[in-house]
Parts: structure tokens; C-alpha cells; sequence
């Protein structure tokens, strides 16, 4: 038997002010140093899904992570760092695109003497965007 699922889709367009987003610091438990995370938006079901404006202090980053359905970043300012489990460090500024596949470990975050702000874009499987692990240590992120 074959099931159908329906959802309202509005037919309007909405527009959320600059603004009025939520804004939240980064939990320590994912997060080292300073980060402020602005969530942009979140796609109303069936879209799955959503974007944040992150912006990490001198020093911050991610703890290692990766993404069920992987991620983009597109860096706004500063200069950044990015790195996947095993791969060489690699330095992002603006206007860069990051493409991290789903399922890859990884880490993002500021320049030691840099602050850098990215939009992060994921989807969300099953209700979870994100598969968080363990602490970037201080040999992995060198100054």
C-alpha cells in the first residue's frame, strides 16, 4: 500500500529582518574559544534544510565533527582555518566555499590572530544535523 504524506506550503514570500534571527553563543560542549552562531533560517518540512551565520573569535573553532548529509560553508571575513581527519590544514578567507561531504570529520574555525565569520549551510537527516566527537587539541591546531 502505497502512503502519502502532505504538507502546507505557503505560496507567500516571507522576509525575516537582519536583525531578528536568533542568536546564541556556541556551547562549550562543541565549541573551544569564543563563538556566536545567528541562526538565518530554518526551512519549513517538507525541506530539511538550514543556515547559520557563525562568527568565531581569534583561536575558536569546532570540536571535530561531521554532518549526516554533509555541509557548506561560505566565509564572509576574516581569515579561517579548515581541516578534514587525516588532510592537511588549510586556510579559507572570504569569499571562499567550503564543500565538506557527508560523513567526513572535520573541523572549521578562526585563524589564531584572526576572527572569521561563516554561513554554514546543512540538511538534517532523521532530525539530526550534526554527529559531534571529540576536542580539536592544541597540537592539531597550531599557532
Amino acid at each position: 500500500m502505497k502512503m502519502s504524506t502532505s504538507f502546507a506550503i505557503s505560496t507567500e514570500v516571507s522576509v525575516a529582518r537582519a536583525g531578528s534571527h536568533q542568536t546564541f553563543a556556541g556551547p562549550a560542549e562543541w565549541f573551544t574559544g569564543t563563538v556566536n552562531v545567528e541562526m538565518l533560517f530554518t526551512a519549513p518540512e517538507p525541506a530539511t534544510v538550514s543556515g547559520g551565520l557563525v562568527t568565531f573569535l581569534p583561536g575558536a573553532r569546532t570540536d571535530w565533527h561531521s554532518h549526516p548529509l554533509g555541509q557548506t560553508l561560505v566565509v564572509t571575513s576574516g581569515f579561517g582555518r579548515v581541516q578534514h581527519w587525516g588532510g592537511p590544514l588549510q586556510e579559507i578567507r572570504p569569499g571562499d566555499v567550503v564543500t565538506i561531504p557527508a560523513g567526513v570529520k572535520h573541523w572549521h574555525g578562526a585563524a589564531p590572530d584572526t576572527a572569521m565569520t561563516h554561513i554554514a549551510i546543512q540538511e538534517s537527516l532523521d532530525g539530526k544535523g550534526a554527529d559531534w566527537m571529540e576536542k580539536v587539541s592544541d597540537e592539531q591546531y597550531p599557532r
